[in-house]
């Protein structure tokens, strides 16, 4: 796999989705598209009212599109549903869980606009805690998305994997990181910048970006670290995460989420049982969400790459004490 990273724009997530979702539909016709009023959110209401036996807008009722959803996968359908991360998450969570996980339904639920992406939406429509209630679904499999070609990927494989997925994702453009045309393999991390062993930065969503230009930094200033996306957040990659705990000696963590059921609590989790670890976090701390630009929210709630430089340098200090 190719790390093609510059800084530079991907492709607006919307787009991909609006793309990626009728493709899916019109190559497999057991795919069915389920929507909460939000399909020209992502560019699928065209094709949506072009097909109205493979898409269903469900209207502002997500527990009932859950329901539908997982009555779909009953009868051999494979269904996608799609609404902003709360409603995905906390607002259908019930039905998820016992229509979907318990009674053994295969659904593809996609979040978008997740931790603060959701920007001017505001604090009800910015969930720090989704990755957190799905982590706890068991069997569940959880899925913090980097970039375009990392969407379309996972989401085609998602459709025929058992069980409930989860993909968390943004609708505006991330930076680009993945080459067109990668392939990732489920429950396995992904090094993207391997510069040394001063610490291990693991990382998932929008803030892998921030991590690797974070590594950029440190190394200006004399620090090796290496970077890992950990896009599958379960399950997690625990070889990975043990490897490279255990050369580095100092692991940072850095997600676009509450610090409690995410991404630092899955490698918390690894590390407390299998390698006790020197572990430093950049994530949102206990607080809920507030409105504006995207950029201010970042530097609000310190999900920066000059708070990921802090962190790896009091990882560090920590780890030579």
């Amino acid at each position: 796999m190719k790390i093609i990273y510059n800084g530079e724009n991907d492709r607006a997530f919307k787009d991909v989705l609006g793309a990626t979702i009728p493709r899916l539909a019109e190559a497999d016709s057991k795919v069915i598209y389920l929507d909460a009023d939000l399909m020209s959110c992502i560019g699928t209401a065209k094709w949506a009212a072009a097909n109205p036996d493979r898409a269903i807008n469900c209207g502002i009722a997500e527990a009932n599109m859950a329901g539908i959803a997982s009555g779909l996968s009953a009868v051999g359908f494979k269904p996608i549903m799609h609404t902003f991360g709360p409603f995905a998450s906390r607002r259908c969570y019930d039905q998820i869980f016992l229509s979907g996980g318990y009674a053994g339904n295969s659904v593809t639920v996609i979040g978008t606009d997740p931790g603060v992406c959701a920007a001017f939406n505001g604090g009800t429509h910015m969930p720090f805690e989704d990755m957190a209630l799905y982590r706890a679904i068991p069997t569940a499999k959880v899925f913090d998305i980097t970039d375009a070609p990392m969407l379309e990927d996972v989401l085609a494989q998602c459709i025929n994997l058992e069980g409930v997925k989860y993909i968390r994702v943004g609708r505006k453009s991330n930076k680009k990181v993945y080459e067109e045309g990668a392939k990732f393999e489920i429950g396995k991390g992904i090094v993207t910048d391997e510069r040394g062993t001063d610490a291990v930065i693991i990382a998932c969503g929008i803030m892998v970006a921030k991590a690797m230009e974070a590594a950029k930094i440190l190394a200006d200033k004399g620090i090796n670290v290496t970077v890992i996306d950990m896009f599958t957040v379960k399950p997690i990659d625990e070889e990975l995460v043990i490897k490279y705990a255990k050369a580095c000696g100092a692991v940072v963590t850095a997600e676009n989420h509450n610090k409690i059921g995410g991404l630092t609590s899955a490698v918390s989790e690894v590390l407390a049982l299998a390698l006790p670890t020197v572990l430093e976090y950049v994530a949102i701390e206990d607080e809920f969400g507030e409105v504006g630009p995207q950029d201010y929210l970042e530097t609000r709630y310190d999900l920066t790459a000059e708070h990921i430089v802090r962190k790896v340098e009091k990882a560090i200090s920590r780890k030579n004490a």
